[in-house]
């Protein structure tokens, strides 16, 4: 199978909210890495972006895009009214242009207002054709792997149709391969990404996440002003598949190579900034940026409580941060001061993390907190945007600041805000009943 003059369509799934900044980097990459035509982005559809383009177009979105799950290549799609329809379409797709017997293989179904009863017998049904298919052409039928398959097939049922995708990164996108811990409720590569172009971050302009964790941020960031590809380090689904255009994917690969070499090797000041209340995890962010390609000498960071931040340089730039939100999660350290403070993230957590539900003083150190966090943003740090991601919708109100911009956003499952205050001079404190009825 020659897929040299193919064009495919392909689907990029993402966080929802992110759909718009998806489609947009996707044009940038085609714009950037490709030949004019080569790539060009289509629909925007709830929860990812289709596109088209040739095998160049698949593997450059898989080893440049920072905000992209996945990269779906479509293979079918048909009306179905049972599951012997559903059958009978991947019964009838030649599986054996794409792979052998001998890769293992997965299924992953997803719907939305399917008519069917049970979709696990679905997805078995889906996966009986296709080893049939195999065995009928090849006389083998490839194993199941769950945990680390060789070939991944995902199919999606929305009320009438049925559509077949095969999946060309096996491991999701978000999987940098540089992050060495998740902690209790880790915020996603590629969740951050997406954040930092939603907040019109460009390199050059000043960073600074004054609750930094592991570094998630900042380590994303540093990628971004140093052209490191997100998937340089990392391998694809698409290599084991027989069409693969291994040509195209070592140019764009050794591309990417030489510019992470060229840009590494400069002296560029990154101005990106980073802090946080412990110690011991601004240690696991030196080591995360060292093993995502950064010398962790050219980021300044600084063990501080939030609420004692002072701006990192005097040219005003992006405060971004992602306090703690949705199950209470404290961090046992001592801060710069010496002092056990109970507040810290959600995101990149410590070994010394524990609930605090049953505190009955909890929500009055949370109110506490942010009063002082806000206090310290309208002093300290005026002419700079502050972007803070949170579930608790009532955070300006803790903060007593007016929100210029709030974007919906989803952290996995978690519904959350993304809010942007623009911080000048005489900000004003809201009174009282400012956020009777806030959405």
């Amino acid at each position: 199978m020659n897929t040299s003059t193919f064009t495919f369509d392909f689907f990029a799934p993402c966080p929802r909210g992110l759909e718009a900044a998806l489609a947009a980097e996707l044009a940038d990459i085609g714009a950037q890495r490709l030949p004019p035509g080569a790539l060009r982005a289509g629909d925007i559809a709830p929860g990812g972006v289709h596109f088209q383009g040739g095998w160049a177009a698949c593997c450059a979105a898989n080893l440049h895009s920072r905000i992209a799950s996945r990269i779906l290549l479509k293979i079918a799609q048909r009306a179905y009214r049972d599951e012997r329809d559903i059958y009978a379409l991947a019964h009838e797709q030649r599986w054996e242009q794409w792979f052998t017997a001998n890769e293992t293989l997965r299924v992953d179904l997803t719907a939305i207002r399917s008519p069917l009863k049970s979709l696990d017998f679905t997805t078995l049904r889906i996966k009986d054709a296709i080893c049939d298919r195999l065995r009928e052409t090849s006389g083998a039928r490839p194993s199941i792997d769950t945990m680390t398959p060789d070939v991944r097939v995902f199919a999606f049922l929305s009320a009438s149709d049925c559509t077949l995708y095969l999946d060309t990164s096996g491991e999701p996108l978000f999987k940098r391969g540089w992050r060495l811990d998740k902690g209790a409720a880790p915020l996603r590569e590629n969740l951050a990404a997406g954040i930092l172009r939603l907040t019109g971050w460009t390199p050059g302009t000043p960073l600074y996440d004054p609750m930094c964790g592991s570094g998630t941020f900042i380590a994303e960031a540093a990628q971004i002003a140093l052209d490191i590809a997100p998937g340089i380090d990392r391998c694809f689904g698409f290599e084991k598949l027989k069409p693969c255009d291994l040509a195209a994917w070592r140019f764009l690969k050794n591309a990417a190579l030489d510019a992470r070499k060229t840009t590494c090797e400069k002296s560029i000041d990154l101005h990106i900034f980073g802090s946080d209340i412990s110690g011991d995890m601004l240690e696991k962010t030196r080591a995360n940026l060292a093993r995502a390609g950064i010398d962790a000498g050219r980021i300044p960071l600084k063990q501080i409580d939030a609420r004692h931040m002072t701006p990192p340089v005097s040219a005003a730039g992006i405060v971004l941060a992602n306090p703690p939100y949705g199950e209470r999660i404290e961090v046992r350290g001592r801060n710069a001061r010496g002092e056990l403070r109970p507040m810290h993230r959600a995101d990149d957590n410590s070994e010394a993390v524990r609930f605090q539900r049953a505190q009955p003083d909890a929500d009055t150190a949370d109110s506490e907190f942010f009063h002082a966090l806000g206090d310290a943003l309208k002093q300290r740090f005026t002419g700079w945007r502050a972007f803070i991601l949170t579930s608790d919708r009532k955070l300006p109100g803790q903060l007593r600041l007016r929100e210029a911009a709030k974007t919906p956003l989803f952290n996995g499952a978690l519904e959350c805000r993304l809010f942007r205050f623009d911080l000048v001079a005489g900000s004003v404190r809201r009174r009282a009943g400012d956020d009777a009825g806030r959405s």
